[in-house]
């Protein structure tokens, strides 16, 4: 009954391993630069695009301030609930 049992078992394991395929391999193609013309600053366009670049960046200086606002804001309101967190532990433990 024994030898039966491990044939069988031995065929079951052959046939699994058998019918048991292999993983595709997985083909990426390279990244290729994308090819750009891009001509030299002349002297015109470059006051202008200067122009550009501080109007962007004083409406980023603007906006992060605006945030950093926000966040002190919320830093304080954190701090008062956690005062009250603590009295509530306080009272708590004398209770």
């Amino acid at each position: 009954m024994r030898a039966l049992f491990l044939s069988l078992l031995a065929a079951v394991t052959l046939a699994s391993v058998g019918n048991a395929q292999s993983p595709m391999p997985v083909v990426v193609p390279a990244m290729t630069p994308a090819a750009t013309a891009k001509g030299p600053a002349t002297a015109d366009s470059a006051p202008g695009s200067t122009q550009a670049a501080l109007k962007v960046l004083q409406a980023m200086k603007a906006a992060n301030e605006e945030i950093l606002k926000q966040q002190a804001a919320t830093l304080q309101k954190l701090d008062e609930i956690e005062k009250a967190a603590t009295e509530i532990r306080i009272y708590t433990k004398r209770s």
